[in-house]
């Protein structure tokens, strides 16, 4: 791997006393690899001395590069900015706590010069509460590996080795950056995990609690969205508006049966209410998708977005 060049990615929050040491750790790592390399701490608002520790740690050493985001935005949007200040062939972001291990960093490299464009680090003895994290985290891990197809054990981990082109055009929101290696297997990326070590918090406090499980859960709703019908929504909208429209059909037959053969008045029953209820869902969710359709189409189309990826060509002349 010596002729790429590394940038990690460190996003930090309240994590004053824990700067210096991750640094001199991975001076230590990276100092006997023999690889250009390039150190981004970006500072997510925090409200310690971590951007006067940032600050001093940058007038020492030139290879740290410093990003002070205005208020705090969250890890994902801090390692967006990290990942678009990068200037290295490989990133690597990790946490800022000290749990994740600088010398698994080679490990990783070592994975990657494999062939992989994407090494996830997998905390297989994780060092934290067994409830309230650790199990949750498990059951998070299968649920996200069995919906999107991409099978990992730890998708929370943080430290990770990424190709830059494969990740240079990924947008992240909310708490996307986990999902990651999802988006790097819809460029057609090569994805595997190797086991990393992971050692028990000893400054700060950990940010993680159960809103971010939810916050989780939702943006798996939407990867999974973008991945089966971000080109083709009306294929959502437009099947549930249909079944609910058949609903509404068979509601008002039924509703017939009972007026015509068991002499029932149509108000003594719910059903045109819910023969109505069910056809204006199904009116506005084939309308949705109508919407939806032009939005997708408007995005691709604007901006020359094409709806393909190529590998490679040959005998093939470029376009202006």
């Amino acid at each position: 791997m010596r002729e790429h060049s590394l940038s990690i990615i460190i996003p930090l929050y309240n994590e004053e006393d824990n700067i210096d040491p991750l640094h001199a750790r991975l001076e230590e790592v990276l100092g006997t690899m023999n690889t250009p390399y390039e150190i981004i701490m970006v500072d997510d608002g925090s409200r310690d001395g971590t951007a006067a520790r940032l600050r001093e740690l940058a007038q020492r050493d030139p290879r740290v590069k410093v990003i002070h985001l205005r208020r705090n935005f969250g890890q994902t949007p801090a390692m967006m900015a990290g990942i678009d200040a990068a200037e290295g062939d490989i990133l690597i972001p990790m946490d800022g706590d000290l749990q994740n291990d600088p010398a698994d960093i080679p490990r990783l490299l070592a994975k990657l010069a494999e062939g992989y464009d994407v090494v996830s680090g997998w905390r297989k003895d994780r060092q934290d509460h067994p409830l309230k994290r650790n199990l949750p985290s498990k059951v998070a891990n299968f649920v996200i590996s069995k919906i999107s197809g991409v099978h990992l054990h730890d998708y929370g981990c943080s430290l990770k080795a990424y190709r830059k082109q494969i990740i240079k055009d990924v947008k992240l929101y909310g708490e996307m950056h986990r999902f990651i290696p999802i988006y790097a297997t819809w460029q057609g990326a090569k994805v595997t995990e190797v086991g990393v070590t992971h050692h028990p918090r000893v400054h700060g406090v950990s940010k993680y609690g159960i809103d971010r499980t939810i916050k989780v859960i939702l943006d798996l709703i939407v990867v999974k969205f973008l991945d089966t019908f971000a080109q083709k929504p009306m294929h959502l909208f437009g099947g549930f508006g249909l079944v609910s429209v058949f609903i509404a059909f068979l509601m008002f037959l039924l509703m017939l049966y009972l007026k015509i053969f068991a002499d029932k008045s149509f108000i003594a029953t719910p059903l045109p209410l819910v023969v109505t209820l069910f056809f204006l869902m199904g009116f506005m969710s084939i309308f949705m998708g109508l919407i939806a359709e032009i939005l997708m189409r408007t995005y691709h189309e604007s901006q020359n977005k094409p709806t393909y990826i190529v590998d490679k060509t040959r005998n093939c002349r470029s376009k202006d």
